[in-house]
């Protein structure tokens, strides 16, 4: 589980109630069904609306994918993989990593990997490899753009449920008692859209991008060391290659360990 997902949603409902019942807003003013209808399901027709069905369909997926720890090869454990698979490379030939590659759990790197014993030039494994990660950059961004314009909606709607309620709350104006509470409940809509606007879908969104990184990151990783691997290029070579996709304080520690082993 993406622990992060969760601890902040947490957080942001504690922050947010918790400030209210300290401003002295009781919580039976929260219990509202015609806020929480505008803004829940009208958010919902408004994303429905904007994108088509089959990237509707994926957001119980992209559910999964925010609240489930993604996981992808260590970019530490990737470079030792393509050291030792160059030793093996230039020792035996290109041939020799044919009986590894079945044993390559990630589909992407296992298909790099058959294209460079198959002898395909580095050029063509390039041009296959990164039309493969436009394809998954672009699936990634219209899950993320589905929890923006949820985000943009969102809070827009606030203000509609706010008009609705000021609406209904003009229909008081001879009771006092009542229309402070229609005005109060009009307010509602108006939190909850900003609420769940910002709090949620917005870095939703943001999260989805930032795993889309991640993971394109590991796959031009991914194609540097099989490319490198293909030109007969040193270990340690490849090695010093790949490290520039580390950190900067990760990538000082690889290459002082490395200065340690040569000592």
């Amino acid at each position: 589980m993406d622990k992060t997902s969760v601890i902040g949603i947490i957080l942001g409902i504690t922050a947010v109630f918790v400030g209210m019942l300290l401003k002295g807003v009781k919580v039976a003013a929260l219990i509202n069904p015609a806020a929480f209808l505008i803004i829940i399901v009208g958010t919902a027709a408004a994303v429905t609306i904007a994108f088509p069905t089959n990237e509707i369909k994926r957001v119980p997926k992209l559910f999964k994918i925010l609240f489930k720890e993604t996981q992808l090869i260590q970019p530490e454990a990737l470079i030792k993989t393509f050291s030792e698979w160059a030793i093996i490379a230039r020792k035996e030939g290109l041939l020799a990593l044919e009986g590894i590659s079945e044993q390559v759990e990630d589909p992407f790197l296992r298909n790099g990997l058959n294209l460079a014993v198959e002898g395909q030039s580095a050029d063509y494994i390039r041009d296959i490899l990164s039309e493969e990660i436009e394809a998954m950059e672009e699936r990634h961004q219209s899950g993320a753009a589905i929890f923006s314009q949820a985000g943009t909606y969102a809070p827009t709607l606030g203000v509609l449920g706010a008009v609705v309620g000021l609406i209904a709350a003009l229909g008081n104006m001879d009771n006092t008692d009542a229309l402070g509470v229609s005005i109060s409940a009009a307010f509602v809509a108006t939190l909850l859209g900003i609420f769940t606007g910002y709090v949620l879908w917005h870095p939703f969104a943001n999260k989805l991008k930032r795993k889309s990184m991640q993971e394109v990151r590991i796959k031009n990783m991914m194609i540097e060391g099989i490319l490198s691997i293909i030109e007969g290029e040193a270990p340690r070579t490849i090695e010093q290659k790949l490290t520039s996709y580390l950190p900067a304080a990760d990538r000082k520690k690889w290459l002082e360990g490395d200065v340690k082993q040569d000592g």
